[in-house]
């Protein structure tokens, strides 16, 4: 099972490269609905993985200058006593009611999986009026607004993993003016704190398989690299379409709903061959171009486009 873990990791290591988000949201149904594992384990391990998977990210994007740290902090004030407050509610419905808790648990995953099918159908649709980085500042009211956005989204993300970056980067560009490059950053450098902390607790809860994560991260560190130069030839608003068509089966095969899984496999699969036969064609063009004396269009590097 162990090369099949790495593989899955660097298909969602190249998915979130690819389109800024989507890692939590995927990992743990992907964990619970092929691999099998208990949801309360697959909520934990994901977690654990995230924090270190996203560090990477993390990391680039404040060398780029891309990452509001006070904002972030402000979020991570928030986000992470009550994301602690998600693992113990988590560890305690799953001792309290023992085996039983893993139907309801998967509900729960499944109906914030459905929350971030929507979150990232109306992300592809909202837009703000972006302001530059001299006047950007915040006031009491964003501060307070921040803190508010942590302590909901902090407590989703420890009970379900699900929502540091659908619900963070969502609500980013709704309340705050930021370019799309500086949610990205924002929101990638506040989750992989967020999930360090979350990640601890549900360690010490016993609910992370430490080798699960390690095989996850063998496919994921390189597949976030990969995906990041991918990400510069297939257009991004048609692959958040279809990770939100994944998150939305996802969450109703988690809430018993019948052929929902196997769907989730022939979505996967045509979606990733629609993707491949996309970047073979583009790479013909350019051949074509250059045998042709012309020279081969570089496509322009979108904004935001950086793993989250």
């Amino acid at each position: 099972m162990w090369w099949e873990l790495a593989l899955t990791g660097a298909l969602i290591g190249t998915l979130v490269g690819m389109t800024g988000m989507g890692g939590g949201s995927l990992m743990t149904p992907i964990l619970v609905i092929v691999f099998g594992f208990n949801p309360t384990v697959a909520i934990g391990t994901d977690i654990a993985h995230g924090a270190i998977f996203k560090t990477l990210g993390a990391v680039q994007h404040r060398r780029m200058g891309n990452v509001r740290a006070q904002l972030a902090g402000w979020m991570l004030l928030g986000s992470a006593p009550m994301s602690l407050l998600g693992v113990w509610l988590a560890d305690w419905l799953q001792h309290h009611y023992g085996k039983g808790i893993e139907s309801t648990m998967g509900r729960v995953l499944g109906g914030a999986l459905l929350f971030g099918c929507v979150g990232l159908v109306a992300k592809n649709f909202i837009t703000s009026k972006p302001v530059g980085d001299v006047d950007f500042t915040l006031e009491r009211r964003d501060r307070l607004a921040a803190v508010l956005i942590g302590l909901f989204g902090g407590f989703v993300v420890g009970l379900t993993s699900v929502g540091s970056g659908v619900f963070f980067g969502l609500t980013l560009l709704v309340v705050f003016p930021l370019r799309a490059h500086k949610v990205v950053g924002t929101d990638i450098f506040h989750a992989a704190a967020l999930l360090y902390v979350a990640g601890i607790g549900h360690f010490i809860a016993g609910n992370v398989d430490m080798s699960t994560v390690g095989w996850l991260l063998l496919g994921s560190l390189p597949g976030v690299l990969v995906g990041g130069r991918l990400s510069l030839q297939v257009p991004d608003r048609p692959l958040r379409f279809v990770l939100a068509l994944v998150l939305g089966l996802s969450g109703l095969k988690l809430v018993d709903v019948p052929g929902a899984g196997v769907a989730i496999v022939v979505l996967l699969a045509v979606g990733m061959a629609a993707i491949l036969i996309y970047i073979g064609r583009r790479s013909w063009v350019r051949i074509q171009r250059g045998r042709n004396g012309q020279l081969p269009a570089v496509p322009p590097q979108r904004v935001g486009s950086e793993p989250a």
